[in-house]
């Protein structure tokens, strides 16, 4: 038998399911409460005791997206912390690609119909939940650039790194309506080939950061200790 808990569960979950597929199709602004529940298959006071309001379930719908996107696509690629900072890195990068990648990945879309048709809810949510993976990659960052290097490095090599996982993604994928259509940036479909490409090329441009960021130094040394 069911019990009163696992009913509830099962519920909220049915809900959170329906919201991100509708969400992700259509947007906040023209999904609706009443779809999201015959989706489900519940009744609208549902919302209302699970998540009190539209706005509370979009959130947690977007969450649930991000995090089952995690689930299907580790950050850490199956490698071990234990491994150098490049195969991380590697590992990092190939996870983000095939994250945007990913047909089934909901939170993709949500994120698309936001920057179209903002709404201004999703803002922390999202700072909540990415940061702990851009924390992440700074480390691995900052353990290839090494100690020379400033923080306005770091934060530059994390963002070219991860605009260039993105980026290519967004611009390659297709709504429905324009699946028929012609023309358009075309779509990476070596996933492996293109995350290594990002990997050997981010690496390369790191390599030229620290080994100036080492020169500086040295200089910076020799030129205080000739003044002693």
């Amino acid at each position: 038998m069911i019990t009163q808990r696992e009913d509830t569960a099962r519920t909220r979950k049915s809900l959170l399911d329906a919201a991100g597929e509708i969400f992700a199709e259509k947007g906040y602004r023209d999904a609706t409460i009443a779809e999201i529940c015959g989706r489900a298959g519940t009744n609208i006071a549902a919302v209302n005791y699970h998540f009190g309001n539209k706005e509370t379930l979009y959130v947690e719908a977007w969450r649930c997206a991000f995090n089952q996107s995690l689930k299907a696509h580790p950050p850490d690629g199956g490698v071990s912390e234990d491994a150098p900072p490049e195969d991380r890195l590697r590992a990092h990068v190939t996870a983000t690609v095939r994250r945007m990648a990913d047909k089934n990945n909901k939170e993709f879309w949500f994120v698309q119909r936001e920057f179209a048709n903002p709404t201004g809810l999703l803002g922390e949510v999202m700072r909540q939940e990415i940061y702990p993976l851009q924390k992440r990659i700074q480390g691995l960052v900052r353990e290839i650039l090494g100690p020379h290097v400033s923080d306005g490095d770091v934060q530059f090599c994390e963002t070219s790194i991860i605009s260039q996982c993105v980026n290519p993604m967004v611009a390659g994928r297709k709504t429905k309506s324009q699946a028929t259509g012609k023309g358009g940036p075309p779509q990476i479909m070596d996933i492996a080939a293109y995350a290594d490409h990002v990997v050997k090329f981010s690496q390369a441009g790191m390599q030229a950061i620290r080994e100036n960021a080492e020169l500086k130094t040295s200089y910076a040394k020799r030129t205080k200790e000739s003044k002693r």
